[in-house]
C-alpha cells in the first residue's frame, strides 16, 4: 500500500525514463516530484501523464523573480493541476504574497483545486562552509526558521527544508503548516551530494509532513523493495 507521505523524485530528463520509474513502482507510490530537469525537458505532459496514472504531483520549479513575474508564473502553472508548487522564500514577502494571491485567484477563475505553495528555505546541499562562502550571516537553522515564519506570514502553505530543521519549524509555525523534507536517506542508501540529511522515521518524528526520496529508490536494484523498506520505517511513526 502506498503512503502519500512519501514523494519519489523523478530525477530523469525524458518521458521514457519517467514512465519506466512509475511503471516499476506501480501502486507502491502515489506521489511524485517533477523538478527542473524533467519539466524543462518534457514540459506539461509530465504532469498530465502522472495524473492519468492517478498520482499526486509535486511540481518543484523553485520560482524566484520579481513579484509580478512569479505571480504570472504560478497563475500559468495552476491550470496544470499539480498538488504542490515551490518558490524561493529568498524572493521576499512581497513576492510570496503575490504568488499566494495569484494562485488563489487563478484557481477560483479556472474552477480547479488550489495547488499548495511551498517556500524553499535553504537547500539541503548547503553545509556550514558553503553557507559561509555565500555570505550567510545567521546559522543555517536560524535562517531556515526565519524564512519559514516569513513564508507563513506571507500566505504560503508550507516550506521545503532539511529534516534537521523540521522540529524547529514545527514548533515555530504550528501543526497545520506543511513541511516537505528532501535529504532523506534510509540506512541502506548512500548520502550522495546531500549534506543535511536524516532517516525517514527521524524526519517524521521531528515534524516533517512529507518526505522526498530520489536515488535510494530510483537507482535501487529492486525499487519496490526499497519503497517497502522506507514505508516500513515510516509506519513506525503515527500519521
Amino acid at each position: 500500500m502506498a503512503d502519500d507521505r512519501l514523494i519519489v523524485a523523478l530525477d530523469v530528463s525524458t518521458m521514457d525514463g519517467m514512465k519506466q520509474i512509475v511503471s516499476s513502482l506501480g501502486d507502491s507510490v502515489s506521489f511524485y516530484k517533477v523538478g527542473m530537469e524533467l519539466f524543462y525537458a518534457e514540459g506539461e505532459q509530465t504532469v498530465r501523464y502522472l495524473q492519468e496514472q492517478g498520482k499526486h504531483v509535486f511540481l518543484d520549479l523553485k520560482l524566484h523573480d520579481i513579484p509580478n513575474t512569479v505571480a504570472h508564473g504560478v497563475s500559468s502553472l495552476t491550470k496544470l493541476g499539480a498538488n504542490l508548487i515551490t518558490l524561493h522564500c529568498q524572493g521576499g514577502p512581497v513576492m510570496m504574497r503575490a504568488a499566494a494571491d495569484a494562485v488563489r485567484e487563478s484557481s477560483e477563475k479556472l474552477g480547479v483545486e488550489r495547488p499548495l505553495l511551498l517556500g524553499v528555505t535553504v537547500l539541503t546541499s548547503f553545509d556550514d562552509e558553503a553557507w559561509s562562502a555565500t555570505g550567510g550571516q545567521l546559522p543555517i537553522a536560524d535562517q531556515v526558521i526565519r524564512l519559514a515564519k516569513l513564508a507563513k506570514e506571507s500566505g504560503l502553505d508550507g516550506v521545503v527544508a532539511s529534516p534537521l530543521e523540521a522540529k524547529l519549524i514545527r514548533e515555530a509555525c504550528g501543526p497545520d503548516f506543511l513541511i516537505v523534507t528532501p535529504g532523506i536517506r534510509p540506512s541502506f542508501a548512500a548520502t550522495n551530494d546531500q549534506k543535511r540529511i536524516s532517516t525517514p522515521a527521524s524526519a517524521l518524528q521531528d515534524g516533517a509532513s512529507r518526505l522526498v526520496v530520489g536515488r535510494p529508490i530510483t537507482q535501487a536494484e529492486q525499487p519496490q523493495e526499497a519503497v517497502r523498506l522506507i514505508i516500513e520505517e515510516m509506519e513506525t511513526v503515527f500519521k
